[in-house]
């Protein structure tokens, strides 16, 4: 074997210590707790270190250096150090979807199956633990409108609550409530967690103080996959779609000339984000194009589809 095979690294890097680390690295809790999960998974795997490095093609010393928490593995190394002991890397890295025998036997169970069965798999333990409405259960007449900026969400949510009879909710502005400013400077100034968080909670808000509602969304609400879980299980939802070219006229002409800037990149920015997040916005219990026909009839078919969802008298 080769020494580039015993020890992948990345050519540019500093030449690796094989002794001791620096205190620094070696202080770290993650890289200690590394070593104890490298070490913990060779012993169930009844491998010595010996025969770990042999089948990793890593040499004893580095292998030694990582199960004490000592240097600094690169990615390769640990994928390598993985694969030797059958093991998912996220297992070894301690994700926490391998922290116990019954998370590693849950993934086992979901492991290559298809989209439709994880999806069923999903609402059935949601409903197992009480998190979500049993499958054969009435829809929520909480019906919340998801889509990227540009879909209609507003403008087609405030019809449909005003002919319900129901609150309109448009969750920006409840963001911007609790954070006490715009949603613009929530972002500039605190980052993008921090207006996760604050959309997390203007979504709880909603849920408990709304039992009937119409909810806009904003468009990245599907990229924190626990507030998407919350609006999927309490309310019910609908993909309002639309042609990128749509997407982008209808924010240009709400006044926002950002897109305009460098049009050709920003349409491809825009399909980038559209592609990233579809198969998020597919899990919606309903889909509507809101590109297939003008304003008025794509209304009528979104309150037909919604009160015949809801049984409620067309």
């Amino acid at each position: 074997m080769s020494s580039t095979l015993r020890e992948v690294r990345d050519p540019a890097a500093p030449p690796v210590n094989e002794g001791l680390a620096s205190d620094a690295e070696a202080r770290d809790p993650f890289l200690q707790a590394l070593g104890e999960r490298t070490r913990a998974l060779r012993a169930r795997r009844g491998m010595t270190r010996k025969q770990l490095a042999h089948t990793a093609e890593v040499s004893e010393r580095h292998l030694a250096n990582l199960e004490y928490g000592q240097g600094n593995p690169s990615i390769l190394v640990l994928k390598q150090v993985a694969g030797a002991l059958a093991c998912p890397l996220a297992e070894l890295l301690g994700d926490v979807t391998t922290r116990s025998p019954e998370w590693l036997l849950l993934r086992e169970l979901l492991e290559q199956r298809d989209e439709d069965s994880l999806r069923r798999a999903r609402l059935a333990a949601a409903a197992a633990l009480g998190v979500a409405r049993p499958l054969s259960a009435a829809r929520s007449p909480r019906v919340a409108l998801v889509g990227l900026r540009g879909a209609g969400k507003s403008t087609l949510g405030a019809r449909l609550a005003a002919d319900l009879g129901f609150e309109f909710v448009e969750l920006s502005r409840e963001i911007e409530k609790f954070a006490g400013c715009s949603v613009g400077e929530i972002q500039a100034l605190y980052g993008q967690n921090a207006y996760r968080r604050y959309e997390r909670r203007a979504l709880e808000e909603a849920v408990q103080i709304h039992p009937e509602a119409v909810i806009a969304t904003p468009g990245g609400i599907v990229s924190d996959p626990a507030t998407f879980s919350l609006l999927l299980e309490h309310c019910t939802t609908v993909w309002l779609k639309a042609t990128p070219a749509d997407h982008m006229k209808r924010v240009v002409a709400q006044g926002d000339l950002r897109p305009m800037s460098g049009n050709n990149e920003a349409m491809e920015d825009l399909k980038s984000i559209l592609a990233g997040r579809e198969a998020f916005y597919s899990k919606a219990d309903f889909a509507l194009d809101t590109s297939a026909q003008d304003l008025d009839a794509t209304f009528g078919a979104l309150r037909a589809l919604v009160r015949e969802a809801l049984v409620m008298p067309a």
